[in-house]
């Protein structure tokens, strides 16, 4: 099992293209791999035959033996036989050397190889099937299959959750059993909850919330639309800010290294975006040499990536300062964990109109809040609070920043 991400572990076998007895060529498509990051195609790098799988389906530690590629009728086994961690058990030689009692060794038949044989309480199914029903929390075991010798497919999940179990007891029958659904933890979902809680607590986070009045960020934002076919967010204005803003504040883009602080010359703003399993948080590199057409063009772009499961481990790794927009789903004000090695995250709400006293007149205005999480043992609290008044004058007055 490859390493394809840097902080992968395990990689988990979604399911194999080729069985065992295909000749495969470089660059062909050996299985789907669930990662902590994102499922990925695994390619052979081999010529050669398909001789033995050692996981159809499930984790595999990375550096485990996963598969075997060799000649048609290549005796691989002897060589597995002490390497290998599981799955079908390797054949071993048709005899093997016994020592007597007199210290003379003997021939003896070694014991059959046993074959694979499926468990008779192994639920078959594709592993769309096996997906669609870890989401909706379908046990698969109630399920029937249609496909091909029983096997469980989409459409047979599917038909289930539109029209769910048949129930023969009584109505308002207590259960016997109390009534749940388990969903497997996925890799995404396994190293969000390791990184984020390596985080929280080893990182002493503190907190700092400012209001921006958004109006002018507003208004800029509409003349730039109606002069152009590409629609600018309001987060791509606070991408642009928040760069520019790290270019004033080198500590703010700074990184804790455990024996040293490294100020990160590079603005690499990674943007959290939100999947059916989680986070992931694709980077935008050197953020601040990059105008709001780029921005916006490329945080599109890495979304529907993210989303699709179609993200490198390169454009997930680099970041130097996280963004994390909740404000579209109506969140007054939040707070982010920091995403490690940033030493500070920037959560974002949404943007309502508040009253206010100006000249001794009341008016409305476009009120943004933003809370940053900041690590203590990097950023104090005047040097976060600085950096924050400059996003905010940057936000306040928008052609600052575009010059």
């Amino acid at each position: 099992m490859p390493r394809l991400s840097d902080t992968m572990e395990e990689g988990n076998i979604v399911g194999w293209l080729k069985k065992v007895g295909d000749k495969v060529s470089p660059g062909d498509i050996l299985a789907e791999v669930e990662t902590d990051k994102a499922t990925m195609e695994l390619e052979s790098f081999h010529e050669g035959y398909l001789l033995y799988i050692s996981v159809k389906e499930g984790p595999v530690p990375v550096n485990d033996i996963l598969a075997v590629i060799g000649a048609k009728d290549e005796d691989y086994k002897q060589i597995l036989a002490g390497e290998s961690k599981g799955g079908e058990s390797p054949a071993k030689s048709t005899t093997q050397e016994e020592s007597s009692s007199n210290g003379e060794k003997k021939s003896t038949p070694s014991t059959p190889p046993p074959q694979p044989v499926e468990s008779e309480t192994r639920v078959k199914s594709s592993p769309l099937a096996k997906s669609i029903a870890s989401k909706t929390g379908v046990d698969l075991s109630a399920v029937t299959g249609t496909g091909d010798g029983g096997r469980i497919v989409k459409r047979d999940v599917e038909k289930f959750v539109a029209e769910g179990p048949s129930v023969s007891s009584p109505a308002n029958a207590p259960s016997s059993t109390p009534q749940y659904g388990d969903v497997p933890l996925s890799q995404m979902r396994k190293t969000i909850a390791r990184r984020l809680a390596e985080s929280k607590f080893s990182a002493p986070h503190f907190y700092l919330t400012m209001k921006i009045n958004m109006d002018k960020t507003a208004e800029a934002r509409k003349q730039i639309n109606e002069q152009s076919a590409t629609r600018i967010s309001v987060n791509d204005f606070v991408i642009k800010a928040c760069a520019a803003a790290l270019r004033q504040h080198p500590a703010i883009n700074s990184s804790w290294l455990g024996d040293k602080i490294r100020i990160n010359k590079d603005i690499n703003i990674g943007v959290a975006v939100a999947v059916d399993e989680g986070l992931l948080v694709p980077v935008l590199f050197a953020a601040d040499k990059m105008g709001l057409k780029d921005i916006n063009s490329l945080v599109a772009t890495l979304a529907d990536k993210a989303r699709h499961k179609k993200l490198q481990p390169q454009e997930m790794q680099g970041n130097t300062f996280t963004i994390s927009n909740l404000g579209m789903f109506g969140i007054d004000e939040f707070t982010g964990i920091i995403n490690p090695p940033d030493a500070a995250i920037l959560a974002v709400g949404t943007i309502a109109e508040e009253l206010s006293l100006v000249d001794g007149k009341v008016t409305s205005s476009k009120i943004m809040k933003v809370t940053m999480s900041c690590d203590h043992r990097v950023i104090d609290g005047a040097t976060g609070a600085k950096f924050l008044q400059t996003l905010k004058q940057y936000l306040e007055q928008p052609v600052a920043m575009l010059m």
